[in-house]
């Protein structure tokens, strides 16, 4: 049976390759962004801002004398990669990213809550502090993403049709 430090390292770890896993998905999926300015400026925002939580979590870490796992780092890596690569691939690609990004914030919410609860029941009252910042960071990303998502869904259908009657009016073709 683990102890409550061990656990806490180990979420700890959990959550750091997710930052990571978050940084490369939400970068990726900006550089597809090219018709959609602000759902790519807010992706580029946040991937920063996983990229500073990686690094705070990486702190917590070493607080405990432990250090990050390569294992979770690799395979979060590589989930990023299907999820940036999966995006060349569909055509609805902002709605699909929404979708995705969407579930992933939440995920990242209640990631934090479970390691606040940890390192305060292991008497970690620095890591919990650390959290409940981190954790404020996400809630935003998520409100932000709930808020947005119709508005992207949006902006894509109409760009969407526009481009379809340009095609299907050979007068506006030509031009």
């Amino acid at each position: 049976m683990a102890t409550k430090r061990e656990r806490l390292i180990e979420w700890l770890r959990d959550a750091h390759a997710a930052e990571e896993q978050a940084e490369k998905m939400l970068s990726g999926t900006a550089r597809q962004m090219d018709n959609d300015l602000e759902f790519r400026q807010a992706l580029e925002k946040h991937a920063a801002e996983s990229e500073q939580q990686a690094q705070r979590l990486k702190e917590c870490l070493h607080r405990l004398g432990e250090d990050t796992s390569l294992m979770k780092q690799l395979a979060g890596q590589f989930m990023a990669m299907g999820q940036t690569l999966s995006g060349y691939v569909v055509g609805d690609q902002p709605a699909k990213a929404a979708l995705a990004i969407a579930t992933f914030a939440q995920m990242e919410v209640t990631s934090y809550r479970i390691l606040i609860a940890a390192a305060e029941s292991a008497g970690e009252t620095e890591i919990a502090r650390t959290c409940e910042m981190l954790l404020a960071q996400e809630v935003d990303f998520s409100d932000w993403i709930d808020h947005e998502t119709p508005q992207i869904v949006r902006r894509y259908l109409d760009r969407e049709a526009g481009t379809a009657s340009t095609m299907n009016d050979p007068s506006l073709a030509r031009s």
